[in-house]
């Protein structure tokens, strides 16, 4: 299980999203995948090649392992998206990811 740090913070007000149909306490002004990892969620998708797990990398909003379908739109980038009350998150499908990356061109198909 994930921890979220209790004293010496200040937080926003107390909202709750909705992550694989699962319901998750968050707070505003953090984002999602810190809401996820607070919550115990670490792997946000897996490859189409081996199935490996994909959790936060960069945490900046570079490296595309935490892309998620939120509220129906793909490949949002979790790590730099602020949670909003009664959001809905979706483990990223491979499809969705690959077509964005096909989008991007030859030099990010390292």
């Amino acid at each position: 299980m994930g921890t979220r740090i209790t004293s010496g913070i200040e937080r926003g007000s107390p909202i709750q999203i909705e992550v694989d149909g699962r319901a998750l306490q968050a707070y505003e002004g953090e984002t999602i995948a810190a809401a996820m990892i607070a919550s115990g969620i670490t792997s946000f998708r897996h490859t189409a090649k081996h199935s490996s797990p994909r959790g936060i990398f960069c945490g900046m909003g570079v490296c595309f392992d935490c892309l998620m379908t939120v509220d129906g739109v793909p490949n949002v980038r979790s790590c730099i998206t602020k949670v909003r009350e009664g959001m809905k998150v979706r483990t990223q499908d491979e499809h969705a990811w690959g077509e964005h990356r096909d989008s991007l061109g030859e030099e990010h198909h390292g």
